[in-house]
């Protein structure tokens, strides 16, 4: 029914004090893919993720920010026991009891939520600056995962301080890899590490041909009384199958002769053991739900609406090029009037403006009100990402866009289209062939897109269109 499904891809967190680098090293793997440094609108973007390859495999790498440790305000023994909390900490993913004096607390929770969530950890350490006591407490931290830990040195741009790396052996995590993250010296190496670190391929997520329905989210809005209600009212469970995402679980089942696989992520926290600010950073769990669905469930609460981490997390969806539903969930808590759905769509239309061809559903997972309706709706969105327009018809619709409101340009700067066709399904993807891509302007595609979606829908799914130079090969 649909192409190849690929596997989730791993991640994999630079950590390390503040200085010495991460930023330019994570330019420097995701090169320019430009994985995240557009904004889109509506939403503000964290630069704190992209993708990258090496050796054939996919993988996402996150900066995060430095890691500090007031060493001032705690005695020996203060010290130690927070360094163990905090390892409690990371190898559960959680922040129960760890002492607000260990790290400086928002930069802190980024760097465990990313440690948690990571397959690899890339630790940073500066040549400039030799060995620090602050590089010993990480190290400490990190020696006590269950992850692989790779050290990278950092500022070695010069045979001597490649040779003074080896100082960084004394942190026991293994042979010191020197790179110059400005220069790119050694990231090939270090790319190689990462790429040896990762878990290996599973060929059986590789030939699952369900379809892949995500409920992500912000914390509290539903996720799991959702899935509770679609598995309840279906009651056909095929198998339960522990998720590749630690508190995850993906749930199997058959729905109108279809296999469909329910992506899990409501099990992101418990109760009580997680501080507020944490949230904001929970997203790196959807980001491996998001990544693995062919169709995403957003749920927001009516009760709050659309925050900045709902934009966030849509905003993920759009980046990985998933189609989406955007659930309204505790409908039954809203006092309502004749009008108020319509105003509450506007409300949404106008906080995810970038999701306007998203469908909107109002529901109540835990009374089951209209809840039918979203696995009906999520698969005509997947019938829409398969959706695949005859070459014919696609050209004469953008040559007829393009004579009723032709591309602005002089004479010698005028766009003109040769070609288009339909390069492949999930996600559409559509190449134009003209004369010089530097002329498509954003607001023309914007307007070329329109024009396909008023043709042919493709509802609830991105669609991306590359403009390609005549003579100009494949990347």
């Amino acid at each position: 029914m649909s192409e190849k499904k690929s596997s989730r891809k791993p991640i994999v967190a630079l950590v390390g004090r503040p200085n010495v680098g991460k930023s330019t090293l994570f330019n420097r793997l995701v090169g320019q893919r430009k994985a995240i440094i557009e904004d889109l609108a509506g939403t503000t973007r964290d630069r704190l993720y992209g993708d990258a390859d090496w050796g054939g495999r996919d993988f996402v790498v996150v900066d995060t920010g430095g890691i500090e440790f007031d060493l001032m305000s705690t005695t020996p023994a203060a010290r130690a026991a927070d360094l163990e909390a905090q390892q409690q900490a990371l190898q559960g993913g959680y922040t129960a009891g760890v002492s607000s004096r260990l790290f400086l607390k928002e930069i802190r929770q980024q760097a465990e939520i990313a440690i948690a969530e990571a397959e690899v950890i890339v630790f940073l350490v500066d040549a400039d600056a030799g060995l620090t006591g602050p590089d010993q407490d990480i190290a400490d931290l990190l020696r006590r995962t269950d992850k692989p830990v790779i050290l990278a040195v950092n500022k070695a741009d010069n045979p001597v301080r490649r040779d003074e790396a080896v100082e960084f052996y004394a942190l026991g995590l293994g042979e010191p890899i020197p790179v110059s993250a400005l220069h790119g010296t050694g990231t090939g190496d270090l790319l190689d590490a990462i790429v040896e670190s990762m878990p290996p391929l599973m060929e059986e997520e590789e030939e699952d041909d369900s379809i892949k329905i995500a409920i992500v989210g912000r914390p509290n809005v539903g996720k799991s009384s959702l899935l509770n209600r679609l598995l309840g009212e279906e009651r056909v469970i095929v198998s339960d199958v522990p998720g590749t995402t630690r508190d995850a679980i993906d749930m199997r089942i058959k729905y109108e002769g279809l296999e469909l696989t329910l992506i899990d992520t409501a099990g992101i926290r418990r109760r009580g053991k997680i501080e507020p600010g944490v949230e904001k950073y929970s997203f790196l769990r959807a980001l491996k739900s998001i990544n693995r669905a062919d169709v995403c469930l957003l749920l927001i609460d009516a009760g709050q609406m659309v925050t900045s981490q709902d934009a966030h997390i849509a905003g993920m969806i759009i980046e990985e090029g998933k189609s989406a539903v955007v659930v309204v969930n505790k409908w039954d808590l809203v006092e309502k009037d004749t009008h108020t759905m319509n105003e509450y769509t506007r409300q949404v239309r106008s906080d995810l403006k970038f999701l306007d061809f998203v469908p909107v559903l109002f529901i109540s997972a835990k009374t089951g009100q209209r809840a039918p309706k979203v696995l009906p709706t999520a698969l005509q969105v997947q019938e829409e990402r398969l959706r695949r327009i005859p070459t014919g018809e696609l050209n004469r619709l953008v040559h007829e866009a393009v004579a009723a409101n032709p591309p602005k340009g002089g004479q010698r700067s005028q766009l003109k289209f040769y070609y288009i066709t339909q390069a492949r399904t999930d996600p559409p993807t559509f190449v134009f062939f003209v004369n010089n891509s530097d002329l498509v302007h954003f607001t023309y595609q914007r307007y070329l897109e329109n024009r396909i979606r008023e043709q042919y829908g493709f509802l609830g799914t991105p669609i991306k269109l590359i403009f390609r130079s005549r003579g100009e090969k494949e990347q």
